[in-house]
């Protein structure tokens, strides 16, 4: 299951996950945008069964309780989530509201602990699983009128990172993917062609999803190889 599943990085990672064999199921909180990229993942898909998708709010508990139990009867379950969802909003920490700041968070951060905790119940149940968390680099560094973001993705690691800990010996692998800077909707602006592209990141999940067993991508950094001067 891919959270912010209809576009950008969480459309790139459900099409490479099905041409790779997956069942995926997306959720978005527009229903028009889910029923778009549903048609279009379809339309891709060897098996169409093997294409589902809910409109949810993840920072909503039980709408994303709901589509845990969606996906539990339309795919029997999951093995597999990647907590994509996310929004930016940037101001100056004197001039960002109460209701911006808190809209980051619970979208950036508590949207993943409560897919996460939704999660890891059934994948227990089911012997194992794997949580990829789509971070960013802005985890890590902060930049001026980043102050919700910023926070919402070092909490965001520091969460994945303890998630890690917990439930490594359940079978369940967690990692982080930081990119820096990618070509979607999220910052728009300018020529995009020096920055990641969506299927770029799409590469990585997978790369992280295919390791034996044996081996944890804890996580993984991306930059622009050339990015602007």
């Amino acid at each position: 299951m891919i959270t912010g599943g209809t576009r950008g990085i969480g459309f790139a990672v459900a099409r490479r996950l099905l041409e790779a064999g997956a069942a995926v199921a997306v959720c978005g909180r527009s229903n028009d945008g889910v029923e778009k990229a549903v048609a279009e993942l379809t339309s891709l898909a060897s098996d169409p069964d093997k294409v589902a998708g809910y409109p949810a709010d993840i920072t909503n508990r039980d709408q994303v309780s709901k589509l845990f139990e969606f996906v539990d009867q339309r795919l029997g379950g999951v093995d597999v989530l990647v907590n994509n969802a996310g929004i930016g909003l940037f101001a100056n920490v004197a001039d960002i509201t109460f209701d911006e700041w808190r809209s980051v968070l619970d979208t950036n951060l508590t949207g993943a602990f409560l897919c996460s905790h939704e999660a890891v119940g059934r994948m227990r149940k089911r012997g194992g699983g794997a949580i990829v968390n789509i971070s960013s680099l802005a985890g890590k560094n902060a930049f001026a009128g980043g102050a919700a973001y910023n926070a919402s993705k070092f909490g965001l690691n520091g969460f994945t990172e303890a998630m890690m800990l917990d439930l490594r010996y359940d079978n369940i692998r967690v990692s982080t993917v930081a990119p820096g800077s990618v070509a979607t909707e999220f910052r728009s602006g300018g020529s995009a062609d020096w920055k990641i592209q969506p299927e770029d990141v799409a590469d990585v999940v997978f790369m992280i999803l295919s390791m034996p067993s044996r081996t944890l991508v804890s996580s993984v950094e991306l930059r622009p190889s050339q990015p602007r001067k």
